[in-house]
């Protein structure tokens, strides 16, 4: 990059100090996370459904990687593990063991947040955190930490009951939720963000944001202009729609998980319609927010010096294959957009090449000119977005506690689910929705037994906890 190419040479020629440099000539980053957000709920990468004009906006000016992935989680709440992995920048079974060593208070190793500090920024936190260190100690100014969601209640579950069923309304600010304490707190982020850009300009350190949205989590709640942008009857339902997904209990996203306890069971088509139209709802109500502090961007005259890195911590079912959550393995729940725009990035380019999610943390790193320390197991996105062929991932590994494992590679993905001692196979090519499971074709028993070989040796390079015997499962 250009840019930064000129600030190193200009620190070696003059002799500045590294905090000089830093201070007067870094970039701004800011990174905008939302929670629960599949890879093609944006309009203008892919579902011309859901109304996104800000979004659509930045895609416009900024290079996407149309294949990132989360590798999963180790309990039901999969963000606690995509957070923590971006923080830490350690592959997913590390992350576990850093996320208990957090919950002792017995983690010594810099976070992300950290590094940019330690490299001369500003840095500032706002939203949804749900890391076990507080975010008080993490970043030098925060505001209004929320929970990993907003507060429950029972009425938020098992609806619609029938067609008309009113008992919950995502507009009513009575059942709290995002509601709670008056202001919807999608409105309140934005708000916070555009207060630091005015005081920002006081500093002559770059800074760095991490704006964490709670939207578009349950309970979706949105004002009732946005739910009226998706009449309920105009709504598709997903063509991977189920009554029940086949293997629901014995791959941990059964009845009673809390995400799939938001629609009735068995499914019925108005039940996704209801869902997804709530979710269409926040989302559009997220972006007009994001709207918000893009406009503060500008006119804080630092545009021109700032990097915008958009993603979300995981995807969502919604509907598909049955499944309301994100505890499963399909591409709907573990593919995120990744949007990043700044000085020298292509504009409205898009790299197809399979990533990490959590590759943005030391792509951030390579920004900010800060040195990737050797703990961090992600890689930097930056050679990828200037052209060169290397640096993309040939496999991708996925992973749900001990129910679930996964590999997608080479145009296929093979899913285990050890309980049910069942493997799936899919042609991610010929079948992008994954209807079509092909495992027990014997056309396909060499491909599935090579993937399956090539998911053993990721489960050693991951330091994957769990064995898969014999005596357990049987590959079929």
């Amino acid at each position: 990059m250009k840019s930064i190419t000129f600030i190193l040479t200009f620190s070696l020629l003059f002799g500045c100090s590294p905090k000089e440099v830093v201070t007067k000539n870094k970039p701004n980053i800011i990174f905008i996370f939302a929670d629960d957000q599949t890879y093609n709920s944006i309009g203008a990468l892919g579902d011309q459904h859901v109304i996104t004009p800000n979004l659509d906006s930045l895609v416009s000016s900024s290079t996407q990687f149309s294949n990132t992935f989360n590798m999963g989680g180790w309990n039901g709440a999969i963000c606690i593990a995509s957070r923590t992995m971006m923080l830490t920048g350690k592959y997913i079974w590390n992350a576990y063991q850093a996320d208990s060593l957090m919950r002792i208070n017995n983690y010594q190793l810099p976070l992300w947040s950290q590094l940019m500090e330690k490299g001369g920024y500003d840095t500032y936190m706002s939203g949804k955190w749900h890391i076990k260190k507080p975010a008080e100690e993490v970043f030098k100014t925060s505001k209004n930490i929320r929970p990993g969601m907003p507060n429950q209640t029972e009425s938020g579950y098992n609806r619609p009951l029938f067609e008309g069923d009113t008992s919950w309304l995502p507009w009513d600010k009575s059942k709290e939720g995002f509601w709670s304490g008056g202001k919807h707190w999608s409105e309140v982020l934005a708000d916070d963000a555009l207060e630091f850009l005015d005081s920002s300009s006081i500093s002559e350190n770059p800074f760095f944001m991490y704006l964490a949205f709670n939207a578009p989590h349950d309970p979706r709640q949105s004002p009732k202009e946005f739910v009226n942008m998706y009449p309920v009857d105009e709504i598709e339902v997903p063509e991977s729609f189920l009554e029940e997904y086949p293997y629901n209990e014995a791959m941990g996203s059964g009845r009673t998980l809390r995400d799939e306890r938001l629609a009735p069971f068995p499914r019925t088509p108005y039940s996704v319609q209801v869902n997804r139209q709530e979710y269409y709802a926040i989302i559009s109500h997220m972006d007009h927010q994001i709207g918000r502090i893009m406009e503060g961007i500008e006119s804080s005259g630092e545009a021109d010096n700032t990097y915008i890195i958009f993603a979300a911590d995981h995807g969502l079912s919604v509907g598909h294959h049955g499944l309301l959550g994100k505890q499963n393995m399909y591409d709907h729940s573990i593919r995120v957009p990744l949007l990043i725009s700044g000085p020298n990035i292509p504009k409205g380019e898009k790299i197809s090449t399979d990533v990490y999610l959590q590759d943005l943390m030391p792509t951030a790193l390579e920004i900010a000119q800060i040195n990737k320390p050797n703990y961090i197991e992600f890689n930097s996105l930056l050679p990828l977005i200037m052209g060169e062929k290397e640096g993309g991932r040939t496999e991708i590994y996925g992973s749900y506690t001990m129910k679930q494992r996964m590999i997608r590679k080479d145009g296929f993905k093979l899913i285990a689910y050890p309980e049910a001692k069942k493997l799936r196979l899919f042609d991610l090519k010929n079948d992008p929705l994954e209807m079509n499971d092909l495992a027990g074709d014997s056309s396909y028993f060499l491909l599935k037994s090579e993937l399956w070989s090539d998911l053993l040796r990721l489960q050693v390079e991951m330091n994957d906890p769990l064995t898969f015997g014999t005596d357990r499962f049987v590959l079929q």
